[in-house]
């Protein structure tokens, strides 16, 4: 893994959610662009809330496409669960900061529109 975006989704996908806030700068803002609304905030603990507050299930970020850009790093890629279903695709964007850690994060999710065509980010997320 050569990018805190990697790191982040893998070591949440691991189900260590303390691990992953502390990529996160204590003051960190976020922006989640969900089918239900705008889950905006500010804090560590309240992405930790957020995270722990998820329903219970084998949840996966597969990674289709990462790229950075000084001190910017962005991801496209399909959420699974339960190791077959791909439940939809999200786009993220990450500020990190001169600590290499996470300080601005914003994500957007659609769970029938993917930036890929469609079949090869089903056959990329079966992988």
């Amino acid at each position: 893994m050569s990018y805190v975006i990697e790191k982040y989704y893998a070591t949440i996908d691991s189900g260590r959610l303390r691990d992953a806030t502390a990529l996160l700068a204590e003051d960190v803002e976020f922006a989640m662009v969900l089918p239900a609304g705008v889950n905006r905030d500010r804090g560590r603990a309240a992405m930790f809330a957020y995270l722990s507050g998820r329903p219970a299930v084998d949840r996966r970020h597969v990674l289709l496409r990462v790229a950075a850009e000084g001190d910017m790093q962005f991801a496209h890629g399909a959420v699974t669960e339960n190791g077959s279903v791909t439940t939809g695709w999200f786009v993220a964007a990450m500020h990190v900061d001169a600590d290499g850690r996470i300080d601005r994060y914003q994500v957007s999710f659609s769970a029938d529109f993917a930036l890929l065509p469609v079949q090869s980010s089903r056959e990329e997320a079966r992988r």
